[in-house]
């Protein structure tokens, strides 16, 4: 096993979620193909620059956009966070929080968007003052490990788009039942300090420690008795919210995805897709 290639118990653990082959003409080695996609997110470098040792970069390349458009590597990772859940390997102690990635300039150029005329509205690009940037906004358990993401423009607050995140958290179950998709608790940051989350999350039933902006804090002194109580805070609870930016340090581990080279959402999802997958097959935080 070379460095950045798939051990064997993760391969075999891989292995049974690939689409089987058509009849036809022998197909290059599925395991050499996949260590190839996962050789280029980790090191970033072009297509072309893959070694010759795993195959045609062509080959490469279009396994990787069949498998990132039919979802195959969405498949692979409930799959394998439905074993995690199964054998008590989730912590749904779930901390919010979002990280910016600079868009190379090989990110760019993508078809133009056709819902708000916008260039880049359809592949998670947003214009800031640094450039070109996308935003992921990872919802991770308590192990450092995504149990849903969600990308956008570099320039969107985080708060706009909670709700959206906690949609994409969904394990699926071993055996009957529906998927789970309520955490224990949420931990969030003071960008996520905002009535309407708040009361989203009291009507899920879903318990949350977010620290107050300090103007909130200075509006509720003000009012007196008519401000009502301030929200509950545990700063116990809220020390454990580091576990999200230790998951931004493991996923810029791939240089993919510390800077952005994909073109499309749909290719940069499935980058993003694929290193998770890596995340629960290897040790907890």
């Amino acid at each position: 096993m070379r460095r950045h290639e798939l051990t064997d118990a993760e391969w075999n653990a891989l292995r049974p979620h690939l689409p089987s082959g058509a009849v036809g003409r022998r197909r290059p080695d599925d395991r050499a193909v996949l260590n190839g996609i996962v050789w280029k997110i980790r090191t970033g470098v072009p297509w072309r620059d893959v070694p010759e040792r795993y195959g045609s970069w062509q080959t490469l390349y279009t396994r990787f956009r069949r498998w990132a458009l039919d979802g195959t590597f969405t498949e692979m990772l409930d799959a394998i966070r439905a074993d995690k859940d199964a054998a008590g390997d989730i912590d749904w102690l779930v901390a919010v929080d979002s990280t910016i990635v600079r868009a190379h300039q090989h990110a760019t150029g993508a078809k133009r968007g056709t819902m708000s005329g916008n260039e880049t509205a359809d592949h998670a690009l947003g214009r800031s003052r640094g450039g070109l940037t996308t935003k992921i906004h990872p919802a991770c358990g308590g192990g450092g490990r995504p149990l849903g993401f969600f990308l956008t423009g570099g320039n969107v607050n985080d708060c706009t788009r909670l709700e959206a995140l906690l949609a994409t958290v969904r394990v699926a179950r071993r055996g009957p039942g529906r998927p789970r998709t309520r955490p224990d608790h949420v931990l969030g940051d003071k960008g996520y300090s905002s009535r309407k989350i708040r009361s989203h999350l009291r009507r899920r039933g879903i318990p949350h420690t977010i620290p107050e902006r300090r103007d909130q804090v200075n509006n509720l002194l003000r009012k007196g008795k008519r401000g009502g109580r301030p929200p509950l805070f545990d700063p116990e609870a809220y020390k454990r919210r580091n576990v999200v930016e230790r998951c931004f340090n493991r996923l810029k581990q791939f240089r993919g995805i510390a800077a952005r080279y994909d073109k499309t959402t749909s290719s940069f999802t499935a980058t993003i897709t694929l290193a998770s997958i890596l995340l629960w097959l290897r040790r907890p935080l």
